[in-house]
């Protein structure tokens, strides 16, 4: 055993579990792939200033948990702790949005760290898929980017979340908003580093999950009530889109999310079944982001879903995922000249698209055939002396043990056909 371990708070993905984060990763991607979304990587680390700036300088992300660093050139930067921000970045750099083609579809897969106290459901490092649409104002693009998460959470099997959704107001209504709110908070009895909040951001109290602070704030004001008629006609259609594609939600006038870029639309996705760690994934548009890195007007909506939390939800719901075997014939050689040829034929085998592995290390024919079934293989191949000068191997089939001789240069057409 190795003297080292994962840091704390961190996990390795390993087989078989890697394969269902896998799976994950594909489900949540592949009705982005259908809807026009394009892949996009961004470094694992950017400059400080970009979180400061885009995050909020007030949010526990950027005043907590980011991991930072100074180099030797002397410049500060920050293991990312999400992923708008990078994104909108990178697409302002390449200058995407000046195609003339808005908006600019991107997802990205990747992990993302946050100094935190672990947790089940909350690690220092996770992974997340996400997706951004750039440029952009309109509510069905809002609604677009619920119903792709929806439907690839229930392409998975999934069927226990439910989804929230509030309104955060734009730039007309929500300083009447804050400053209502900023009036009640200066009322109650909070403690300093929060009572500093209330000048910075004071929405971020209401996210607040401390029972002493939630307690005070049963009479808060909310910003449905403060929404400008610009803004509650934007949340309606979006939630008339939500309700045609037969979306169910739940209208949550307290949701406020982490991060100090959203405007209107703000959504989360919940599962009971994960005890205090209950979002799986959430997102919202946030329309002066770009402006706030230093780029043009460019009004825009994303999410992002955390892989871990959906794996952990599937797990609390029972949901065994289908996945694909990852071996479909396994070569069980018995004799030198044998591994030649059955290595040949594996090498073939590949070459056609079927999952094949071989019986490395020069094992018996016992031990062979204990890896063949390890392995989930649906058949095993076999050939010894007596096979090879008949110019055959023998083809297994593992589950009902019948065995059938096959003509060594027709083993791949053959495995084919039965897979099929």
């Amino acid at each position: 055993m190795s003297t080292f371990k994962a840091p704390k708070g961190t996990y390795d993905l390993i087989p078989p579990e890697s394969a269902d984060f896998l799976a994950v990763r594909e489900a949540l991607s592949a009705p982005l792939r259908r809807a026009g979304y394009g892949y996009t990587e961004t470094p694992g680390f950017e400059q400080v200033e970009l979180f400061a700036r885009g995050v909020g300088e007030s949010t526990d992300i950027v005043t907590k948990e980011m991991y930072t660093l100074t180099t030797k050139g002397g410049d500060e930067l920050a293991l990312r702790p999400e992923g708008t921000a990078s994104v909108l970045r990178a697409a302002l750099e390449a200058s995407l949005h000046k195609s003339g083609n808005l908006p600019v579809k991107l997802w990205y897969s990747g992990s993302y760290y946050r100094y935190e106290r672990p947790q089940k459901g909350r690690y220092r490092h996770f992974s997340q898929v996400g997706a951004e649409a750039i440029g952009a104002e309109d509510p069905a693009l809002d609604a677009e980017l619920i119903i792709l998460a929806h439907d690839a959470y229930r392409s998975l099997g999934l069927r226990g979340f439910r989804i929230l959704l509030n309104s955060l107001g734009d730039k007309e209504c929500r300083p009447v908003y804050r400053a209502a709110l900023q009036e009640f908070l200066r009322r109650l009895d909070l403690d300093e580093d929060t009572r500093r909040r209330i000048d910075i951001n004071p929405l971020r109290v209401l996210d607040d999950k401390r029972e002493s602070v939630q307690r005070q704030l049963t009479d808060a004001p909310m910003m449905r009530d403060h929404l400008c008629e610009g803004c509650k006609s934007y949340h309606e259609q979006v939630r008339e889109q939500l309700t045609a594609a037969d979306v169910q939600y739940e209208d949550d006038p307290r949701l406020v999310r982490g991060l100090d870029y959203y405007t209107r639309t703000t959504f989360e996705f919940v599962h009971d079944g994960l005890g205090s760690q209950s979002a799986v994934g959430g997102g919202g548009r946030y329309d002066g982001l770009s402006e706030m890195l230093g780029g043009p007007p460019l009004p825009s909506v994303g999410w992002a879903l955390g892989v871990d939390r959906t794996v952990l939800a599937l797990r609390a719901e029972g949901v065994e995922l289908q996945l694909p075997s990852s071996t479909d014939v396994f070569a069980v050689p018995i004799g030198e000249e044998a591994r030649r040829a059955l290595f040949r034929v594996v090498t073939a085998l590949r070459r056609e698209g079927v999952a094949a592995d071989f019986a490395y290390g020069g094992k018996g024919m016992k031990n062979a055939m204990k890896s063949a079934n390890r392995s989930g293989a649906r058949y095993a191949l076999l050939a010894g002396e007596r096979d090879l000068a008949e110019s055959v191997a023998q083809l297994k089939d593992l589950q009902s043990g019948e065995q059938t001789a096959v003509p060594l240069d027709r083993v791949v057409s053959e495995v084919r056909a039965k897979l099929a």
